[in-house]
């Protein structure tokens, strides 16, 4: 009974043993499963958290990638927008040099224009004092057949016609602009002598600047003006070579033969300062005889032409040409006043016994004209009209008593009277 007990016991404690190794492999199996399905689950969650880790790092991966895109598209902008500013920048320094190089050519050309200027007009300055300066050795020379001319002019047609064929060579004459000034002459006979009025040049032909010069500071040309007493130093000196040189042409126009003395009268043509009324003051009066003036060397540079006409010449000079201040003229007689007719030869057509009371008026004239001819003088017989009722000029020219005379009719028909 035991032993069936204990066969029965140990039955069951076998199936109470199998019973529990079914239950521990079961509750094995089940831990297993339940290890298992952890470890799916586990599984699971990993791969869920692993998709959601590459999820999150392909989005943060896209973030960054968009991230860098844009940053690099900042980048890219700020890049092409500092090569634009740069390349602006370039440009605009670029201008900028090409305006102050511009600048400084312009600048540059303007300071050599300016002096250019200076330069041309300095050297005006200087060619209008050289020819002032030049005034005598550039008078005219006319030829040899100028002096027939005028000689053969004078034997044909009295003196007016040598007065005017000289007055012709002075008028000709080439001056300096604003030097040439207007000429009249008259022809004494009676001394052989030319009477030149001239008209001399104004105050206005000397040159009022000294110089001109750039002045860089102000970028301007500026004249510097003349000191007065240069300027009236210079006016002097051109009154005395513009009458020298007109007297050298006078004696080179006029025959020898004819001409042997020149007087000259300077006048000038301006306004009084004080009552602005037109005046004509003379500032120069000489007289010389040919042979005197051509001991005179015109073209020696030494020579002063002020010094040659008050010491040389013994010249009534001005004392001040500048302000006008005239001197009273040598010659101021004139013969323009006396209007010559052709000469008539009355004693051919009279016998041995004239009957002066039968003679007409302009022949008893021509008559008288002859006598004093016949007494070694020269005589003319003057035009009927405005000449102070002269009749006749008689000129003496005995160095001791000769001289001139007008005659004129008394009151009786056939009578004369001779006026000194």
């Amino acid at each position: 009974m035991a032993r069936r007990k204990s066969l029965l016991m140990q039955i069951l404690d076998a199936r109470a043993k199998a019973r529990a190794a079914r239950e521990r492999e079961q509750l094995r199996q089940q831990k297993q499963a339940e290890a298992a399905a952890t470890k799916a689950a586990r599984e699971r969650q990993r791969a869920r958290a692993a998709a959601e880790r590459q999820r999150e790092a392909a989005e943060a991966k896209a973030v960054r990638e968009a991230a860098q895109a844009q940053a690099a598209r900042k980048k890219s902008e700020q890049a092409e927008r500092a090569a634009a500013a740069r390349d602006s920048q370039r440009t605009a320094t670029e201008a900028a040099k090409a305006r102050m190089a511009a600048e400084r050519a312009g600048k540059k050309a303007a300071v050599d224009a300016n002096l250019a200027e200076v330069r041309q007009r300095n050297a005006s300055l200087a060619a209008d004092e050289a020819a002032l300066e030049r005034l005598l050795t550039d008078r005219a020379q006319p030829p040899t057949r100028v002096m027939d001319e005028a000689e053969a002019a004078f034997n044909r047609e009295g003196p007016r016609a040598l007065a005017d064929a000289v007055i012709g060579v002075l008028s000709s004459s080439l001056y300096p602009p604003g030097l040439a000034g207007a000429v009249a002459a008259e022809y004494r006979p009676e001394l052989r002598e030319l009477v030149i009025e001239l008209e001399l040049p104004r105050q206005g032909a000397i040159p009022q600047i000294a110089t001109y010069r750039y002045v860089k500071t102000r970028g301007v040309v500026e004249p510097l003006p003349r000191k007065e007493p240069e300027i009236k130093a210079a006016y002097a000196r051109l009154v005395a070579r513009t009458v020298l040189r007109t007297i050298a042409e006078t004696f080179a126009a006029a025959p020898p033969t004819v001409v042997t003395a020149v007087a000259l009268n300077g006048y000038v043509s301006t306004k009084d300062r004080a009552t602005g009324r037109p005046i004509r003051p003379c500032l120069i009066s000489v007289g010389v005889a040919r042979e005197e003036f051509e001991a005179i060397q015109l073209d020696e540079p030494e020579l002063d032409p002020q010094v040659c006409l008050r010491l040389y010449l013994n010249a009534l000079v001005s004392p001040h040409p500048y302000d006008l201040e005239p001197v009273r003229p040598l010659v101021t007689f004139d013969l323009s006043r006396y209007k010559f007719v052709d000469e008539m030869n009355v004693v051919a057509g009279m016998d041995s016994r004239p009957d002066l009371l039968q003679l007409k008026p302009v022949e008893f004239e021509h008559l008288v004209r002859e006598l004093f001819e016949a007494m070694g003088m020269k005589s003319w017989v003057t035009q009927a009209s405005r000449d102070d009722g002269v009749d006749a000029v008689v000129v003496n020219e005995d160095p001791i008593l000769g001289g001139l005379a007008s005659s004129r009719r008394s009151g009786t028909p056939r009578s004369w009277v001779l006026k000194p």
